[in-house]
């Protein structure tokens, strides 16, 4: 696992000065992103932004599980989860 990391502060920072923007308009940029993701999910819509990634929202069924504190067997509710799959080129750069 990467012992470094890149919060969203520092990735602001980076893209800014790739692109020449100011810090405030690419966080407007980032925000607006992660808003459009966050409802496309909700919805049901798959984002895929080719070569990079995809997004999507995933179904699980209910199922039986057990506590393994106590052994009782319990009932899983179904629910949703999500799918982040890489794309050709981010998967080369991890090359």
């Amino acid at each position: 696992m990467a012992d470094k990391s890149l919060n969203k502060t520092e990735l602001v920072a980076a893209v800014a000065a790739e692109s020449g923007q100011s810090q405030a308009a690419v966080n407007g940029v980032l925000d607006a992103l992660f808003s459009t993701l966050s409802d496309s999910v909700a919805n049901d819509v798959k984002v895929s932004i080719p070569g990079w990634l995809s997004v999507e929202r995933t179904s699980r069924a209910a199922r039986t599980g057990r506590n393994p504190q106590t052994g009782e067997t319990i009932q899983i509710a179904a629910g949703h989860s999500v799918k982040i799959s890489a794309g050709s080129k981010l998967k080369a750069a991890a090359k």
